[in-house]
């Protein structure tokens, strides 16, 4: 691992509540599982109203009030994103039945936290059913049998290993009209299947909603070394992606379905997604592709005309990997999921390379300085505020990525045939 600077120390994670920008203090709190907040570096999550507006770092030093410290950051920093009042309420009986599914595979303790937060959301209709995948232990089944399934949480089998497979059948048994997916690795707020599901009420051509992927803890080097590049997050800005009307700022739409979300965090409406064919069981972790499977569905439902909506008030607490050979594996795997995604876009929808070679230059050359800059550009760090960081991100995880992106398509296509002839699991029966 190389050497690695001072400021990689560990970070407290907090949450922190204002009335508004120039207002008081309404709650200041340790993110879920968070260590105590005293003095060092604090990354908060700040709310107006309770509402995501952006994250703050800042440094309490002994002796300081962390909330009047975070408070004055925000101020500083987060001005610009204005002091609109707290979002109309949505109305119960507006809110889609909803299902969660969460994929796990050999995790029991770190899915037992998940299903806690999954349990106490404020939705008034939502199930819960874990799919698991490809276990070589009863230690999933058991979890799920004895501790949750007397709470409604419903365990299923899914035989053949790959995130795309074990939610593919998570899809065929779950009963909700919006279909929500998070990891095993993940705290929920009490909200995020609320704020997840509202979207589908407002906008009938709306088919996948994705929300905010936020650290859980910053302990080790890999871990704030990632979030300091992007991490998961996608801003504090909500956005709206609709075929109909394609951003410019996107050189590769439809095909950049890295910028719509990430698969901790989305929801779809069941009937569309099914209707693409779910999730590609020859992508996504656990099978040789490495993954993708997330970010083809999304591109599925954009390019079947479909909007998706990225909303950051549906908020998960991620518990990043700890190492950094989980980290290299991470730029690797991304790397591969990326071209292993867009090789079976074109395998199953072959009319749509034409529109990706044009594009393809422009989307290409955008990739690739992304990784670039993460070598070269020096600024204020701010956890999950891509390029604005003060130490580089290694060359070593750059090129890491970029073998993954010249791997991705032959690992689509080895897992591609070990797959081939399965029927999509809503189909078996037919």
């Amino acid at each position: 691992m190389p050497q690695t600077p001072h400021q990689l120390s560990a970070i407290r994670i907090a949450e922190l509540d204002l009335a508004g920008l120039d207002g008081e203090v309404i709650s200041l709190r340790p993110a879920p599982g968070g260590a105590p907040l005293t003095s060092g570096d604090i990354y908060a999550l700040v709310r107006l109203w309770g509402t995501p507006v952006g994250a703050v770092l800042a440094h309490v030093a002994p002796g300081e009030q962390p909330a009047g410290v975070l408070a004055a950051a925000a101020r500083r920093q987060l001005a610009p994103f204005g002091q609109d009042g707290p979002a109309p309420p949505v109305k119960p009986g507006d809110l889609p039945r909803a299902s969660i599914i969460v994929a796990s595979r050999e995790r029991a303790g770190q899915l037992a936290r998940a299903l806690d937060s999954l349990l106490v959301q404020d939705h008034p209709d939502y199930e819960i059913v874990v799919v698991d995948n490809a276990p070589a232990t009863t230690a999933t089944r058991d979890l799920v049998e004895e501790n949750y399934a007397p709470k409604g949480v419903r365990y299923v089998l899914e035989p053949v290993p790959g995130l795309a497979s074990a939610h593919n059948r998570g899809v065929a048994a779950a009963e909700g009209e919006v279909l929500a997916f998070t990891d095993d690795d993940v705290v929920a707020d009490p909200h995020w299947l609320t704020a997840l599901a509202a979207p589908f009420a407002a906008d009938e051509r709306l088919a996948c909603v994705t929300g905010l992927i936020l650290p859980a803890l910053l302990n080790t080097p890999a871990q704030i070394l990632l979030e300091s590049h992007g991490g998961f997050a996608k801003g504090f800005a909500p956005r709206l992606f609709d075929p109909a009307a394609p951003p410019a700022d996107e050189p590769l739409f439809p095909f950049t379905a890295g910028e719509f979300g990430s698969g901790a965090n989305m929801a779809f409406r069941a009937a569309p997604l099914r209707a693409v064919g779910g999730f590609d069981p020859g992508t996504g972790v656990g099978t040789l592709a490495k993954g993708g499977d997330d970010l083809y569905a999304f591109a599925r439902i954009v390019v079947g005309g479909h909007r998706l909506r990225y909303t950051p008030q549906a908020v998960v607490w991620h518990h990043h990997r700890e190492t950094w050979k989980d980290l290299e594996n991470q730029a690797y795997g991304y790397g591969a999921g990326l071209t292993a995604y867009l090789t079976a876009i074109i395998v199953r929808r072959p009319g749509l390379l034409p529109g990706l070679l044009a594009r393809l230059p422009r989307g290409l050359a955008h990739a690739l300085s992304i990784t670039a800059a993460r070598a070269s550009t020096t600024g204020e760090s701010v956890p999950g505020e891509h390029g604005t960081q003060d130490y580089p991100w290694p060359r070593s995880l750059s090129r890491l990525e970029r073998r993954g992106m010249l791997y991705g398509p032959i690992g689509y296509l080895r897992a591609r045939r070990s797959v081939r002839g399965n029927p999509l699991p809503w189909e078996e029966d037919r």
